[in-house]
């Protein structure tokens, strides 16, 4: 696809990074995509170029959305972490405090903070359910707290693909006083006064503007499978269909994110910067050191290679983010990822519509993030 328009805008000295998005293109690697890079909040970079359908007849554009799956869940990390500010949840504190069902079957001394980074134990459901819970948000919260942990909680991770989804709309929205959904708190305290283009959810009304996926030729390398991983990615009833009218409109804060690169970019650029954004502070510094600590360490149950976990972000221990171990971020089904780099208090986001099967990023990104480091 040599010959792709690259439109948007790209600061100076950040010419690197133009040149790298367009070499993904002529490589033929995109249908469309879009990354966004900022500094200190501030974008310096929102890049777009090829289709946002498959049939390439409607050009990705700067308003062009897209769902970047697990790049979401950072994201309502940070909506967790501003009810933890406001002293309505506590990471510290068992979960049943806010959701008393939820310690049935062994599950009192859970607290938010193991949930949080993949330690409660509950990464799948196991035995089949309906696959039709997944459209009654209230019915799922109830069976999850139902469930017996599968591991030990506490005593090791087990990425928590789609039940980190009522494991945060949950608490989120019996903490908040006006009973409002976690991606309606999203929209209404963060998104909406600052004009972010971001939304969990709530993405019916919006058909026109989002991008149509490829998805992957292959599954992801999941290591040697088990029976949990193959319960949290492969069972029939383990998450709502993607692209459906039902993933549009319903909240699930592990998946269904939707939004631009700089868009991603600018709510990651809260991580970059100690909890502040656009000189306001989203989350005070105390709690954003408790939701950026690293809870867990060491080999997963379901991901194939060590993680390093705070409460909903990654710590990047695998290098997967770019060069710099402290740098923190999440990666989403098909190739999506927003990287935070506190040290330089810079954050990017890539997103695609040409999924691939990597688990984390793939050779498009870390083409991409290569050529930011240069330019700082």
């Amino acid at each position: 696809m040599s010959g792709t328009e690259i439109r948007g805008f790209c600061s100076a000295g950040f010419e690197p990074v133009r040149a790298a998005f367009a070499a993904n293109f002529a490589a033929d690697l995109e249908i469309g995509a879009a990354f966004a890079v900022t500094i200190q909040g501030e974008t310096l970079v929102h890049l777009h170029g090829g289709w946002a359908d498959k049939s390439k007849t409607k050009p990705w554009d700067a308003q062009t959305i897209v769902p970047v799956f697990s790049t979401t869940k950072p994201i309502a990390a940070l909506m967790i972490a501003r009810l933890v500010d406001q002293g309505l949840l506590d990471y510290e504190r068992p979960l049943a405090d806010i959701w008393p069902e939820f310690a049935a079957n062994g599950k009192s001394a859970i607290t938010l903070g193991q949930a949080m980074s993949h330690q409660a134990g509950l990464a799948a459901f196991v035995e089949p359910i309906d696959p039709a819970l997944w459209g009654e948000p209230d019915a799922l919260a109830a069976k999850l707290a139902s469930l017996p942990p599968i591991w030990a909680p506490g005593t090791a991770s087990g990425y928590h693909a789609m039940t980190f989804s009522p494991l945060t709309a949950e608490p989120a929205r019996r903490a908040d006083g006006r009973g409002r959904t976690l991606g309606v708190q999203l929209a209404e305290d963060v998104c909406d006064p600052l004009g972010i283009d971001f939304r969990i959810g709530h993405a019916l009304s919006e058909i026109d503007r989002i991008a149509a996926l490829k998805l992957p030729s292959a599954p992801g390398d999941l290591g040697a499978l088990t029976d949990l991983k193959r319960a949290v990615f492969m069972s029939r009833w383990g998450g709502p269909r993607a692209e459906t009218p039902q993933w549009r409109a319903l909240e699930y804060p592990a998946a269904n994110g939707h939004g631009t690169a700089e868009a991603i970019a600018t709510l990651y650029s809260v991580y970059a910067n100690g909890g502040a954004l656009r000189g306001a502070q989203i989350v005070s510094r105390a709690v954003f050191d408790a939701l950026t600590r690293v809870r867990i360490e060491g080999p997963e149950l379901v991901l194939p290679w060590d993680v390093h976990w705070c409460a909903g972000i990654m710590r990047n221990n695998h290098g997967l983010l770019g060069p710099n171990p402290n740098a923190l971020g999440h990666g989403g089904w098909g190739g999506s990822v927003g990287m935070a780099d506190p040290d330089q208090r810079l954050s990017c986001a890539y997103v695609m519509n040409r999924m691939s099967p990597a688990l984390v990023g793939d050779d498009r990104w870390a083409r991409l993030v290569a050529a930011v480091y240069e330019c700082v």
